[in-house]
């Protein structure tokens, strides 16, 4: 797809404060730090567009982002993030619960992993959850430019297994930094959200 634009188009805690937009939007999952933000920038060929930290933990909203007025991103707020106090962590689970259970506009749910480490047990319970409700099942295995050719094939043996998944082709392996998986995401999306003339 060519970005002709796409801008940030609302910061939400609560279900009232969601775009009124009706287009389809595609929403990305995953451990505090895991990456997020800085996947939507590579997809975007934006720098800044969403905000990334080192800090984990830092995506405490819902964030919207609109494409080209086609599809909205949706960047959830990281879960697991151990040193969050657990009251914080309970409202992100909530806000997180609420978006994926109540937003129609809704046609996928793509799960961030860290490449170099094993699915955690949330990671498990987020990709159960993702299965259950219909959704395909897509696994970004995220910061793969830490890792040469062959752990990144050994990691993604791990990944698949951990996950329980039937379709290795589900996995796919991404770098912010290199960009690995830029073109292929791209490529299903448009797929998903029959956009490919536009």
């Amino acid at each position: 797809m060519i970005i002709r634009k796409s801008e940030l188009l609302a910061v939400s805690v609560k279900k009232e404060q969601y775009p009124a937009t009706v287009v389809p939007e595609i929403a990305f999952a995953g451990k505090s730090n895991v990456g997020k933000s800085s996947l939507i920038n590579a997809l975007l060929n934006r720098k800044g567009l969403a905000r990334t930290s080192s800090q984990p933990g830092k995506t405490q909203t819902v964030n919207f982002y609109n494409v080209n007025n086609v599809v909205n991103f949706v960047d959830l707020p990281g879960y697991g993030y151990a040193k969050a106090s657990k009251d914080s962590q309970e409202h992100w689970a909530k806000m997180i619960d609420t978006y994926l259970h109540g937003r129609k506009q809704l046609k996928e749910v793509v799960l961030l992993v860290d490449i170099r480490h094993e699915p955690n047990t949330n990671d498990k319970h987020m990709y159960e959850w993702i299965k259950c409700c219909g959704f395909t099942g897509y696994v970004v295995a995220a910061k793969a430019d830490k890792l040469s050719k062959f752990q990144q094939t050994q990691s993604l043996a791990i990944i698949k297994k951990t996950l329980n998944i039937k379709n290795g082709n589900l996995i796919i392996p991404f770098s912010s930094v290199s960009k690995l998986g830029v073109e292929k995401l791209w490529s299903l999306f448009e797929e998903l959200l029959d956009v490919r003339k536009k």
